[in-house]
């Protein structure tokens, strides 16, 4: 396997989800701080890094909800467990509210959630991430670093995960959550969603 070292941020509550077989996708609108100012992709296989600070328990479905313990801001855990990477296999822009509604069997999030998300920079198009995850044999743990900080979906962990033996060897022997049949179906019933907006 080529090495990885790009990080998609996301809330420790949607990785689990992701990492349990739970959803496939990812609804974005990108960080703050993101190069440019908006939200892209700029590569397709990424290790998913669990983010605590801003999960909110409101804007959950039950039973995720009750999982979730808000933490105080800028909080960070001293070591970060990485538990798996995803491959991106698709990626759509979505702009009506009914096809985003209509998506929500597919994810954790509430209509809240939906209607927050969708009204920040409306102009700008929600980004519906689609990912194949594949889990690790055994989380890989990395020191966090204060550059991991921040409202930024990207992350670069090159010397971190690329230094620990067991990070690379826990890579390489993952396997995916879901079979590729089931992950298919799935990523089908999502594209007939979409295919209305």
């Amino acid at each position: 396997m080529e090495h990885l070292n790009r990080a998609l941020k996301e809330w420790a509550i949607a990785v689990d989800a992701l990492e349990q077989g739970d959803m496939i996708l990812l609804l974005r609108k990108g960080g703050i701080r993101e190069q440019g100012g908006t939200f892209s992709v700029d590569h397709q296989r990424v290790l998913l890094y669990p983010t605590y600070e801003h999960q909110n328990p409101h804007l959950l479905k039950p039973p995720y909800d009750t999982k979730v313990h808000p933490v105080e801001s800028g909080w960070h855990p001293g070591e970060i467990y990485i538990g798996s990477f995803a491959d991106i296999t698709d990626i759509f822009q979505v702009t009506e509210t009914t096809v985003v509604q209509a998506l929500s069997p597919y994810h954790i999030w509430n209509a809240q959630f939906v209607e927050e998300r969708l009204n920040w920079k409306p102009k700008t198009p929600l980004y519906v991430l689609a990912l194949r995850v594949f889990k690790l044999a055994e989380s890989c743990s990395i020191p966090y670093q204060k550059r991991y900080g921040g409202c930024r979906s990207w992350l670069d962990l090159n010397d971190e995960i690329g230094s620990v033996e067991g990070c690379r060897r826990a890579i390489a022997t993952a396997i995916p959550v879901l079979a590729t049949s089931a992950y298919q179906e799935r990523l089908r019933q999502i594209k007939t969603v979409l295919a209305k907006d």
